[in-house]
């Protein structure tokens, strides 16, 4: 049996070698650098196609932006679909004493960033993808990006007096969350990506009352038909993160589909050049067409 480790370092390693895709057009939902979205038209002459919203990784720290999705997006458009690929501010750029990693996330501006980016896409669209159809949105996010994908479609199941509450449900017609930190006790419990998610919400004193706010698991049932694709050799962001989100909606009532692959790691579910990328694809154009 293969390293998990070697494993996980070849398909990270597959994963980054393709070359980014620049966008077709991109515009800004607010005035900070980060705040752009790209988006993607659907290759193949579709003039009306259902628009994915996809959110990038990265443990929500800096060095990782949306570029490394773009093979994934551009992947996403040859299968006909339009796509938004969304920026938004993340944790520091700079390495600490000991070689440790950025610190993961800003607080509140990572949750401001994407509450703002979800709400200003439709209008974006319209004007810069007139081959989207917001009427047909379906989102995406990989590891830290599947957790805010979670999040963003539950922010109108947030604790009265969130910022980032909504009236209503947000108009999707579902969300395709990979590989997602999900389930922040869970991933607090095995050491996700370096002790992301307490750094995400500050430390360890606000940790609680901020991840009523921000844990997907918190947030249930949302009433949005959701699907978790994992890999069970996943390394970074184990399956057992997953389970504890799956069950967690069973218990609230909720139904989440989990498609788990075998011998799948973390990051072919978004390698174009993996069979994995290709149930992702199909998970997405169940509940977009």
């Amino acid at each position: 049996m293969p390293d998990p480790a070697a494993r996980g370092a070849a398909e990270e390693a597959s994963a980054f070698s393709h070359p980014a895709v620049a966008p077709d057009a991109s515009a800004a939902y607010g005035e900070h650098p980060d705040q752009v979205i790209d988006f993607y038209a659907p290759r193949g002459g579709a003039t009306r196609a259902p628009l994915v919203v996809a959110l990038h990784g990265g443990a929500w720290r800096a060095p990782y932006d949306r570029r490394h999705l773009t093979p994934f997006v551009d992947f996403l458009a040859r299968r006909g679909f339009a796509v938004a690929n969304v920026e938004y501010r993340r944790g520091s750029d700079i390495p600490r004493q000991g070689g440790a990693a950025p610190v993961a996330g800003r607080w509140p501006e990572t949750f401001d960033d994407v509450a703002a980016a979800l709400d200003a896409v439709p209008d974006l669209a319209a004007a810069h993808l007139p081959q989207a159809d917001t009427g047909r949105i379906v989102l995406t996010g990989h590891s830290a990006g599947g957790q805010l994908a979670l999040w963003a479609a539950a922010r109108h199941v947030l604790p009265a007096g969130s910022p980032w509450r909504l009236p209503a449900p947000p108009p999707l017609r579902g969300v395709v969350a990979l590989a997602p930190i999900a389930h922040f006790g869970r991933a607090v419990e095995l050491g996700v990506c370096g002790g992301a998610v307490t750094e995400l919400l500050g430390g360890p004193s606000p940790y609680e009352e901020r991840s009523a706010y921000t844990d997907p698991s918190a947030l249930l049932p949302t009433g949005i038909a959701t699907t978790v694709v994992q890999g069970r050799e996943d390394v970074d962001v184990p399956y057992q993160v997953a389970d504890a989100y799956a069950e967690a909606a069973a218990k609230a009532g909720e139904t989440v589909g989990l498609t788990l692959l075998e011998e799948v790691g973390h990051f072919p579910l978004i390698d174009p050049s993996a069979d994995a990328c290709a149930v992702v694809a199909e998970e997405i154009a169940q509940l977009a067409w």
